[in-house]
């Protein structure tokens, strides 16, 4: 028995020396500021586009309103800056922005020579290709000699080069830095090909195609031809900023995989079980552990929705993109999302 005690009390002991978290310069500038500077994209339906009342919305913004409720207790709070893909790591290397949630791809070298740090995946995604059905294009493997849009200074653009190098087929690169001036020329016959991540062509086809074109003119090929895992990037040097970027996330996750949803958060306030009773704040310990309120994933669950909610009413059937779950189902589903334990 006493060896059993022993070891519970030297728990607590290291849990009251790590329970607090301590700001850095990152997060103080925030707060200070009294609000996140998020850069997103230049506007991708779906992901991050200003609607009809100006008002971002998306599945990206909606990455930045939970950071801002975790900080501030306001998912509001937030500023949108819209970047194109060679414009986004010097503004967040430079400070312009605090965080970058655009679709950014995580990978080695961005995480080291670029200095910066990712959070959880947001979306689990790879690249293909979106041609016009006039062309009678079925399989990515007869694009032989084909001109083909494509973004620089993007996992992309290496992608393009070597999948057809793999395939022993050439291609015309038609290299376009603004996402609107690429699109507009895809779909004005510059080019027989569009590739991106899969997810930006779905939106591509579903909001893009000026009349009298219309999605069911378009086609995204079957094949994906990489692994593009997006998430959220934000510079190294800040643990704090970095923790509440990442967990913030998870908090979205572990609410759906607890039934935790937008309409239903107050009534599980009053639930027994000690799970959620830690994510929700009425068992306090883990806002203090972030430095942040202990409503923090309250207040993300009430003001943004759980994880399902965001990618339901921005990317899935609930939406003019109507994404499949796929790779970005929970875990027990058959998917990858999976929020690291909240204790």
């Amino acid at each position: 028995m006493g060896r059993f005690l022993n070891a519970a009390a030297i728990g607590c002991v290291v849990l009251s020396v790590s329970g607090t978290a301590w700001a850095g310069k990152d997060l103080d500038t925030v707060k200070a500021r009294g609000q996140l500077v998020c850069g997103t994209m230049e506007g991708t339906a779906g992901f991050a586009r200003a609607d009809s009342q100006g008002k971002w919305v998306g599945l990206d913004v909606d990455v930045c309103r939970a950071v801002a409720a975790t900080i501030f207790g306001d998912s509001e709070k937030v500023k949108y800056v819209p970047l194109s893909a060679q414009q986004r790591f010097t503004a967040l290397q430079s400070g312009e922005v605090d965080m970058l949630s655009n679709n950014t791809t995580a990978t080695l070298t961005r995480d080291t020579v670029l200095g910066l740090d990712f959070g959880a995946v947001t979306y689990y995604d790879g690249q293909g290709f979106l041609v016009n059905k006039k062309l009678g294009v079925k399989s990515a493997k007869e694009l032989e000699g084909a001109t083909v849009c494509v973004a620089p200074g993007t996992t992309t653009e290496l992608n393009l080069a070597d999948y057809f190098r793999a395939n022993k087929m050439t291609f015309k690169p038609v290299v376009i830095e603004k996402v609107d001036e690429v699109r507009a020329a895809f779909f004005s016959g510059r080019c027989d090909v569009y590739t991106n991540d899969s997810s930006s062509l779905y939106a591509t086809r579903a909001a893009n195609p000026p009349p009298p074109l219309t999605p069911e003119d378009f086609v995204v090929l079957p094949e994906i031809i990489s692994k593009e895992p997006l998430a959220p990037a934000f510079r190294h040097g800040d643990n704090q900023f970095g923790d509440i970027v990442r967990w913030s996330q998870y908090a979205m996750v572990d609410a759906e995989e607890n039934g935790i949803t937008s309409k239903n958060v107050d009534e599980m306030l009053k639930t027994e079980n000690p799970s959620i009773k830690r994510l929700l704040g009425v068992t306090p310990g883990m806002g203090k552990a972030l430095g942040v309120d202990e409503k923090w994933a309250y207040n993300i669950i009430k003001q943004v929705g759980n994880y399902g909610e965001s990618f339901e009413r921005n990317v899935g059937m609930g939406s003019p993109l109507k994404i499949v779950r796929g790779l970005n189902a929970l875990w027990k589903n058959g998917g990858l999302q999976y929020a690291e334990p909240i204790r």
